[in-house]
C-alpha cells in the first residue's frame, strides 16, 4: 500500500508506462511485492526465479535496472539488508498527488466559469474550439472576472473583430490603462502630501516682526 485507501498495484498499473518500466520489471516489482507481504524481507534473483519463468541472469538484469532508476531498493535495518520498494512507491504517490491536483484544477476551471463560455458564444454568434476554451481559462487563472471579460468580448464585436486575439489585446489595455492611474493617483497623493507639509511651514513662519523698535 503506498498510504491508506492507495493501492500499490493499482497505482502501478497505471503509471508503469509513464515511468518507462517494461513488462518484465513490471512482473519482478509485483512479485518483489508480493514475497514482501509474505514476510520475506530480502529478495533475491534466486528467490524470484523460483516463483517466476525467468532465468536468474534475466532477473538479475533486471533488478539491476530497477535499482538504477532508483524503484527498488536494499537497505540495511535491525533485521539485516531487506528489500524495499519505498522509493517507488513515494513516486507513485506523488504521480497520484499531481494527476489529482491537474484534475482537480481542470474541474474547478470548467465548473467555476461554466456559463461564461455560453455567453462568449452567443456574443461572437459561434462555437468556440477546444483552444479558445483553453484561452478562456487562462485569462481566469490570472485573475481576470467574468464581467471584465464579457465586456472585452463585447468591445471587440464593437469593433467588429470577433477573436479571442483581439480581446486579449483589450484586457491588456484595460489592465496598462489600470495600473497607469493607479500609478497617477499614487503621484497626485505624494505631490498633494507634500504640498500641505509645505503649507504647514509656512504658517509657521513668522512674517510679522513682533519686537518694537
Amino acid at each position: 500500500m503506498v498510504t491508506d485507501g492507495l493501492d500499490f498495484n493499482y497505482l502501478l498499473l497505471e503509471n508503469y508506462k509513464d515511468l518507462k518500466i517494461s513488462e518484465n520489471e513490471l512482473t519482478v516489482i509485483l512479485m518483489i511485492d508480493h514475497l514482501i507481504s509474505q514476510d520475506n524481507p530480502l529478495i533475491t534473483a534466486d528467490l524470484l526465479s523460483l516463483k517466476m519463468n525467468l532465468d536468474v541472469n534475466t532477473i538479475d538484469s533486471l533488478l539491476s535496472s530497477l535499482l538504477k532508476k532508483h524503484y527498488i531498493e536494499y537497505v540495511t535495518t535491525w533485521r539485516g539488508t531487506v528489500t524495499t520498494l519505498d522509493p517507488l512507491n513515494e513516486i507513485l504517490f506523488s504521480e497520484f498527488q499531481f494527476t489529482k491536483a491537474k484534475k482537480d484544477t481542470s474541474k474547478k476551471l470548467q465548473e467555476l466559469p461554466e456559463n461564461i463560455y455560453t455567453k462568449i458564444e452567443k456574443e461572437l454568434s459561434r462555437t468556440l474550439s477546444p483552444v479558445e476554451v483553453d484561452k478562456i481559462s487562462g485569462w481566469i487563472a490570472l485573475g481576470h472576472s467574468e464581467d471584465m471579460i464579457l465586456d472585452a468580448v463585447k468591445e471587440a464585436v464593437k469593433r467588429n473583430k470577433k477573436t479571442l486575439r483581439e480581446v486579449d489585446k483589450i484586457l491588456l489595455s484595460w489592465e496598462k490603462k489600470a495600473e497607469q492611474q493607479k500609478e497617477g493617483i499614487s503621484t497626485l497623493s505624494k505631490d498633494w502630501d507634500k504640498n500641505v507639509e509645505e503649507t504647514i511651514e509656512i504658517a509657521k513662519t513668522p512674517w510679522l516682526d513682533t519686537d518694537d523698535d
